[in-house]
């Protein structure tokens, strides 16, 4: 039987090229800034690594914010983790980088403009027959106005993808300071600036991503309504209005 959605989610026209277009190398996602004559394009799909997910409840959101790192220090109640309201078949699950490149020149210097178009979490190879925005389990689709969407902020500029049930442990190394200063974290460095923390006592794992003050989290649906995959982009795709 097909899926069929809720309209006020789904991707518009624009977001919906986006996202297939930034995992399809040599596809132009545009221009340089102040430059139309010079093209962004997408170079390469990147597996950074593979993500366990033992519960099937996802959180997409910063390892930390900075407003809460005190109490979390005190022992105080932090507010809880973005968790999706979408559920995933309990698994491990690939997580890859979408790279562009548009090259500029600034005050006489060159720079290549490599920079990551979005990143994915990979469920299932099925094919994406629909894009739609994804719920926080918080999230209250009545509030949503006309052209908004439901994204998570990120102070540092890092979200991550990350067990629900282990969110407490995983992200313990992000909050420890030692006079005020953070220490060194027992983390795996991994390609493209992500980093991956795990927490063998539960089989899940925590893995980072550049996130330009947050992002919006999309799910792509098979025809089905099964999740295919779930992208994660600095929101300039619209929602549909």
């Amino acid at each position: 039987m097909e899926w069929i959605g809720d309209a006020r989610l789904a991707a518009g026209p624009e977001a919906a090229w986006y996202l297939e277009a930034a995992f399809t190398p040599g596809e132009q996602l545009g221009t340089v800034y102040d430059d139309p004559t010079t093209p962004v394009v997408v170079t390469g799909i990147e597996e950074v690594t593979a993500i366990r997910i033992p519960s099937g409840c996802l959180v997409v959101d910063a390892p930390w914010h900075d407003d809460e790192t005190w109490r979390y220090e005190r022992g105080l109640p932090t507010r809880s983790p973005r968790e999706l309201a979408v559920r995933i078949p309990p698994g491990t699950y690939r997580v890859e980088i979408a790279w562009t490149a548009g090259p500029y020149e600034f005050f006489g210097e060159h720079f290549d403009g490599v920079e990551c178009a979005a990143t994915r979490l990979c469920i299932s190879n099925d094919p994406v027959a629909e894009w739609e925005m994804g719920l926080g389990v918080d999230d209250d689709i009545e509030r949503l106005q006309q052209g908004q969407q439901f994204r998570f902020g990120a102070d540092a500029n890092v979200g991550c993808f990350a067990d629900a049930g282990a969110w407490t442990a995983l992200t313990a190394p992000f909050r420890a300071y030692v006079d005020g200063r953070p220490v060194p974290r027992d983390s795996e460095q991994l390609p493209g600036w992500c980093e991956r923390v795990t927490d063998e006592s539960q089989q899940a794992d925590l893995v980072t991503f550049t996130a330009e003050s947050g992002g919006v989290v999309w799910l792509g649906r098979t025809k089905t309504g099964d999740v295919a995959a779930i992208v994660v982009t600095g929101g300039m795709p619209g929602a549909k209005a």
